[in-house]
């Protein structure tokens, strides 16, 4: 059940909260239906069957990204960094660092050799 993955008391959180959970939920949901679907069809023998769950694991394709379009539209984070990141090309990563370059002068991330930047946190004790 949903409500048992609140982290915080319920009489504490708005409406537009609980509802943004609910759909994140879904979507964690929807998306766990569709690695299985998928485990289903790539393993199974018969042909007819496999089909099906290929066209059960596309369902939950949709239903996914009908609960990420909900997100969003609810969501100025989401809606800009859907905006930045969803249909590009070139590498992803690349796309972080010229966001990062852009808006502060330099990378917003840590490059994979230098490990985690624990030094900041030290600092801002």
């Amino acid at each position: 059940m949903s409500s048992e993955t609140y982290h915080e008391p319920l009489e504490l959180l708005s409406e537009e909260t609980k509802n943004m959970h609910r759909a994140i939920v879904s979507l964690k949901e929807e998306l766990e239906a569709v690695d299985w679907y998928q485990q289903r069809a790539e393993a199974c023998t018969d042909e007819e069957l496999r089909a099906v769950l290929v066209h059960n694991k596309n369902e939950e394709i949709e239903h996914a990204m009908m609960n990420l379009e909900w997100i969003r539209r609810h969501s100025d984070v989401f809606d800009a960094k859907i905006g930045t990141y969803l249909k590009t090309t070139g590498p992803i990563v690349g796309i972080e660092l010229r966001e990062g370059a852009a808006g502060s002068g330099e990378a917003s991330s840590p490059s994979p050799s230098s490990g985690l930047a624990i030094g900041s946190l030290k600092e801002s004790r």
